[in-house]
């Protein structure tokens, strides 16, 4: 928990009490401090990165901006309860999804991989058709780019890839990147827009009760973070663009808890529906590279000024500015490009990574954190914002931190987890959502989950 105060302070949120601290004086609520969070298991990531601190402050920086907002809708704070084996397991979600058979799914199709380059080394990501199509056109190649790659310094397969469309990084050390794209943005950035109106009342015991989020994100770390607004009971509706269908593992672990329809914005109808939607929104969250939606009208100033409380958050790879901002990523090539690949090399001859996504988990959280804490500024009588976060800025976060020695940890491993699954329907399994508050576990609504089976329309 000793990351936990550095994020609140990016969240501008108060640090919590010690336990059985004295009562102190909170200055934004004129009430007793909070107390911090209790945590219990040990470490769980065996890493020389500080994974596991990340992880658990990433968490428990939702759940205290959770608290938060409860108390700024109720007057009262719930008490906020983490074990660190429960994060673990959240944090490799995907990997523990499993149908009625007990198996799971294949995250990485065969062309997700590092490949050796002529002076280095690649880390392609080639999930989607569309991505591998681009990568092998850049290359003129069929099938295998393996060999084409070989022959190409890794800068050079880089620039191609990246110039066809697809998905190609050539692996950096942290000094080399650092060098490249130096940080410029706070880990939680909050860009105050007009004054709000109040928030409507809770319409249950949870903090974001009777909030609407319209989901605007693929993958894994917006899904995450918005699963986890659901788990605290704000109403979510995540729209896809049925041209570019999600992977059947993401289709299943991004829409838990959640309403889920498609509508195509390249359509004059599809566009006046979703712009409907946002004007019903408490919460705008888009998943896309800057500047991506502005053609439908969806960019952050855009959304503000059509409905001015709106909480706008974005989410991108690269982030907002720089030479890469217009890229884009997922976390296996920002692991790569950053240097984090190099950081955890067992050897030094050939890139690792990080035992669990890490970037992509954890950013979601910090997402997460960053809309509740604009929605309690909100609940307060004070405006409505912009919150940015970034897989970029998190792995900085990540590799800013003291280095370890790595040790055993106790990781993520049957039976730890048992307590921790959760029936998801249809027979399917999952992780239930990490914390609990007032000493009662979250749960996920709107089960089982079904990708494109929903109206356009919030849950409630």
């Amino acid at each position: 928990m000793k990351l936990l105060p550095g994020v609140l302070a990016a969240l501008d949120l108060p640090t919590p009490e010690p336990l059985g601290a004295p009562a102190a004086r909170d200055g934004r609520s004129n009430g007793p401090a909070f107390p911090s969070p209790r945590l219990t298991g040990g470490p769980v990531f065996a890493s020389p990165l500080a994974v596991g601190d990340c992880a658990v402050a990433s968490v428990a920086a939702c759940l205290v901006a959770a608290a938060e907002l409860a108390h700024a809708r109720t007057g009262r704070r719930p008490d906020i309860s983490l074990d660190t084996a429960h994060v673990a397991a959240a944090m490799r979600s995907e990997i523990h999804l499993r149908d009625p058979a007990g198996n799971g799914i294949d995250g990485f199709a065969p062309l997700s991989r590092l490949w050796p380059a002529a002076d280095g080394w690649v880390r392609t990501h080639a999930n989607y058709p569309w991505h591998r199509a681009a990568l092998l056109t850049a290359l003129g190649v069929t099938d295998d780019p393996g060999p084409a790659i070989a022959a190409l310094p890794a800068a050079e397969v880089e620039r191609r890839v990246y110039a066809a469309g697809g998905l190609a990084v050539a692996a950096r050390t942290p000094r080399q990147w650092r060098a490249a794209c130096p940080p410029d943005s706070p880990l939680i950035s909050f860009t105050p827009t007009a004054h709000a109106p109040a928030l409507p009342a809770p319409t249950g015991p949870l903090p974001a009760s009777g909030l609407r989020i319209l989901d605007l994100t693929r993958v894994i770390a917006g899904p995450a973070g918005t699963r986890m607004l659901a788990a605290l009971g704000a109403d979510v509706l995540r729209v896809d663009d049925p041209n570019r269908p999600e992977l059947p593992l993401h289709a299943l672990d991004g829409v838990i808890g959640k309403a889920s329809t498609e509508i195509d914005a390249a359509t004059a109808e599809g566009l006046r529906t979703l712009h409907r939607l946002i004007g019903e929104a408490d919460v705008v969250v888009t998943g896309y590279r800057p500047g991506a939606l502005r053609r439908f009208g969806l960019a952050p100033d855009q959304i503000a000024e059509r409905r001015p409380g709106t909480v706008v958050a974005t989410l991108s790879a690269w982030g907002t500015t720089g030479p890469w901002a217009d890229r884009r990523g997922f976390d296996s090539l920002v692991q790569i490009a950053t240097g984090i690949g190099w950081a955890v090399s067992p050897d030094g001859v050939r890139p690792g990574a990080l035992p669990c996504q890490l970037l992509d988990h954890a950013t979601g959280y910090l997402l997460a954190a960053g809309i509740l804490t604009a929605l309690a500024r909100r609940a307060r009588g004070g405006s409505a914002g912009h919150v940015v976060v970034s897989l970029t800025r998190t792995a900085t976060w990540l590799l800013d931190q003291p280095r370890t020695t790595p040790f055993p940890g106790t990781g993520d491993a049957h039976p730890i987890i048992d307590g921790y699954r959760v029936p998801l329907g249809d027979g399917w399994s999952g992780i239930s959502p990490p914390g609990l508050l007032d000493g009662h576990r979250l749960s996920w609504p709107h089960l089982p989950p079904r990708y494109g089976h929903s109206p356009a329309a919030f849950p409630s």
